[in-house]
Parts: structure tokens; C-alpha cells; sequence
């Protein structure tokens, strides 16, 4: 995950011998294509969120590398395709994904523009060089997923596919803003909220965040059918992008793995007290949700701040950190030192995982109500982490609330699978969000 190697092939001459033009050995990170004669490439080696850089194809050797776009704090560059018109770049800043093109003719290079402030935008398919368009995929937390084509030449955008949404759907019925919220330490930690138009930020409403916060996965504004369920009974949806992630550029992942992912947890509850301090909601009003390392995050919030939440629904929670760690028969387990640190060889990182590991920090006290889920044969987060975490905290807790346990006998990681088998499972964690909420229809 933390170097690359890429070999080229010159197909116009293929007795030509496979040249190398990333080694391994350099240690660093980088993506290429091709394009006029040059290569154009995407590389970490001077900076954490990644530089554009060119070279001759003819001398592609490392050291006539021409820095075109400088790597930056507040610009992280994700991906690159090359077509005739120019170079075409994913990026983000300030947890805003972009589309930037830049021509081949010292153009300066300019961003395509989109009408909403919050959403989420990539690369679509995009299979031929020589043209004049240019296809994106795009979303936010109001408006569907689209396909769209831009002309390049005109910057007019065409729509050549959208989700439907068969029940009906009107967008101006919902509203989604992005804030920010001050950390602990300082830091500005993004929230993505949704809610319908007639909500009405005094302090009285049900509020449901959601977070992942590992891996530099970024957590998207995208949009949800099944959300609006919530919205329409009066829920604000939230998204707290916490570090861990890399919405805000490479750093924000390093900053929330090994020793400093205690962060990401602050992140968590500090997103929420804001969410309260803004009367968004207030303080035990709020359910909180989160899946895989999503759910460890859950795990911690509830030994952190139990009086905050009304309920927590745990996902096929990685819970039992520390043991799993420790753990090296496990397939899985050696990959992941790199994330949380290896605890068999490393008495920090035995410590460290210690500290926050839910299993380990299940305290005699009461607690929300709460739901857990399990695949039988889920090669990730095995079936006995949910398992054991809910028998340990059944012993512990000292309330009367509920905590349910689904263990799907045939799934894995992704849950149900089969058309409806998702909608089922959202089904049933949002009853059992609604009910610990006194919602009944």
C-alpha cells in the first residue's frame, strides 16, 4: 500500500524490451498514463497529497521528473486520466471532491463547475482519448446519482443517466449544508448534514451520525433512498468526517491510524457536541451509526460519551482490536499492523490499542440501547468479535435497555445479499432506531 512499481510497454514496438519507470525501491506512491509523448504522473514523493509531474517518454528516467502541479496542504490530487484536450484531475480540498482539467497548451488549469456547494463528484467511464468530452459521475445528499457529459470546449453539461426513485422525489423538499466543527486539539473537523425542509435547527430534533474514519476511505455526501425515511419523520442526517479519513488530504488519514487514532474517536463525540451546540439536536437525542472500523468507532463513543446517544446500531463492528491483533494466524491480521500497529513486536502499539479497544473498555454502567450485527462468514471481522463484545457487555451493562444481537447465519462482510436483502437489514435498524426514539409510525 505505501510504494508502487510500474513497468511500460512501448506497443508500436513491442521487440522493445518492458523499461521500468517506478521502482519499489524508490518508496514511494505514484499513478501514470501517457499522453503526446509524455508521461504525466501522480506521485507522494515530495508531498503527502501527491504532486503532478511530466517527463519525455523517450527519457522517462526519475530525475527529469517536471513538477507541473505542486504537491499542497490544502489540495489533495486522487487520480488522473490523460485525453487529447489535457490532463483531467480528481482531487479534493477542504473535504470538497473537484474535477480539474488542465489543457496542454499553458492553459491555466480551472475546475469544472457544479451548482450545489456539497457533493460528490469523480471520474465516470471514460474509455476514449481523442475526444471532446468528458463523462463524471456525480451526487450529493439531495440529488441522485447522475452521469454526466461535459463539453469541454463550452462547459455545458448534459445529463445522460440519473436514479430514479420509483416512490417519487422532490429534491427542493431537502436541504444539505457542510460546517465545521472545532476538535479538541484544534482542529476543523467537516460535517455533512441533510435534512428536509421543514426541520428547524431549535434543539428538538432526532439527529442520526454516521462515521468511518479509517483506511484514508472518504466518507462521500452521497444520496439515499433509504435516508429519506428518517428525513420525512423529522431526523437530520449527519456525516461526521473525522481524521482517519482523507477528506481533508493524506495527512488527515495519517493523523487518525497507529498512535494518533485516539483522534479519530475525539473527532467523533466533538462532532457531535457541536451538532448539540448548534441545536441541530440535543445531547441524548442523537443515534449514532457505523459499520466494519466504522463500528470500532462506535464501540469507543459509547465508553466515551454513553449519556450523548439514544441509540447505537454496531455493524459488523471491529471491536476486538487487541486480540485480533495479536492474532497472527488470522489471515488478516499481518495487513493490518500497518493501520493500528503491530502489538506482538511493539509495546506502544500494544498499549495504544489497549487504550481505545472496545472490548477491553466495556465498563459496569448503564448504556443506550443498542443493536449489533454479525456474518457468520465474514472474513474480515470474524462473527465472534460482535459475538463476544455483546456477551461481555450484557454482563457489564447495569440498564434495562435493549441490546439485540443479529447474527446472519449466511452472510459476510456486505451483509444479505440477493436485491432486497440490504433494504431488509436497513429496515430493521431503522425500526430499531425509531423505536428508541418513540417513533412508531
Amino acid at each position: 500500500n505505501d510504494v508502487t512499481e510500474i513497468l511500460a510497454v512501448n506497443l508500436e514496438d513491442l521487440t522493445r524490451p518492458v523499461f521500468p519507470l517506478v521502482s519499489r525501491e524508490q518508496g514511494f506512491n505514484a499513478q501514470i498514463d501517457h499522453a503526446h509523448g509524455q508521461f504525466y504522473i501522480l506521485t507522494n514523493d515530495t508531498h503527502v497529497n501527491s504532486r503532478l509531474a511530466a517527463v519525455s517518454s523517450a527519457q522517462p528516467d526519475y530525475a527529469k521528473w517536471q513538477t507541473l502541479v505542486e504537491g499542497s496542504d490544502t489540495q489533495y490530487l486522487k487520480s488522473l486520466q490523460t485525453f487529447n484536450f489535457g490532463v483531467v484531475l480528481h482531487l479534493s480540498r477542504n473535504a470538497l471532491e473537484a474535477i480539474a482539467v488542465m489543457p496542454y497548451d499553458e492553459q491555466p488549469m480551472y475546475d469544472v463547475d457544479f451548482a450545489e456547494t456539497v457533493y460528490d463528484v469523480s471520474l465516470g467511464t471514460n474509455p476514449e482519448f481523442d475526444t471532446a468530452t468528458l463523462r463524471v459521475n456525480y451526487e450529493s445528499m439531495i440529488t441522485p446519482m447522475q452521469v454526466i457529459d461535459i463539453d469541454v470546449a463550452t462547459q455545458t453539461q448534459t445529463i445522460r443517466k440519473q436514479q430514479a426513485i420509483p416512490s417519487g422525489y422532490t429534491p427542493s423538499d431537502y436541504v444539505t449544508e457542510r460546517i465545521m466543527a472545532p476538535a479538541r486539539d484544534g482542529a476543523q473537523i467537516p460535517i455533512s448534514i441533510v435534512y428536509h425542509k421543514s426541520f428547524k435547527p431549535d434543539g428538538t430534533a432526532p439527529l442520526l451520525l454516521y462515521a468511518y474514519g479509517a483506511y484514508g476511505v472518504s466518507m462521500s455526501p452521497n444520496f439515499s433512498t433509504t435516508r429519506l425515511s428518517l428525513l420525512d419523520r423529522g431526523f437530520a442526517f449527519a456525516i461526521a468526517h473525522t481524521r482517519g479519513g482523507d477528506e481533508m488530504g493524506y495527512q488527515w488519514y495519517l493523523d487518525g491510524k497507529m498512535e494518533k487514532r485516539q483522534n479519530a474517536f475525539n473527532d467523533f463525540v466533538d462532532v457531535a457536541q457541536h451538532l448539540v451546540d448548534k441545536q441541530y439536536t440535543h445531547a441524548g437525542n442523537i443515534s449514532i451509526m457505523g459499520a466494519s472500523a466504522g463500528g470500532k468507532m462506535m464501540g469507543a463513543a459509547i465508553t466515551m460519551a454513553p449519556n450523548m446517544w439514544r441509540s447505537v446500531i454496531l455493524d459488523v463492528p471491529f471491536v476486538d482490536v487487541l486480540n485480533t491483533m495479536l492474532d497472527a494466524s488470522l489471515p488478516l491480521t499481518p495487513p493490518e499492523w500497518s493501520e493500528w500497529g503491530n502489538p506482538i513486536s511493539d509495546k506502544t502499539a500494544f498499549e495504544t490499542i489497549l487504550s481505545y479497544s472496545p472490548y477491553e473498555q466495556i465498563q459496569v454502567r448503564e448504556y443506550p440501547p443498542m443493536m449489533v450485527t454479525g456474518g457468520l462468514n465474514d472474513p474480515r471481522v470474524t462473527y465472534w468479535e460482535p459475538a463476544k463484545w455483546t456477551a461481555k457487555m450484557r454482563h457489564r451493562k447495569t440498564d434495562k435497555n435493549l441490546l439485540v444481537m443479529r447474527m446472519n447465519m449466511s452472510a459476510g462482510h456486505f451483509a444479505n445479499s440477493g436485491r432486497y436483502g440490504r433494504l431488509l437489514d436497513i429496515a430493521e435498524e431503522y425500526a430499531f432506531i425509531l423505536t428508541a426514539h418513540g417513533i412508531n409510525q
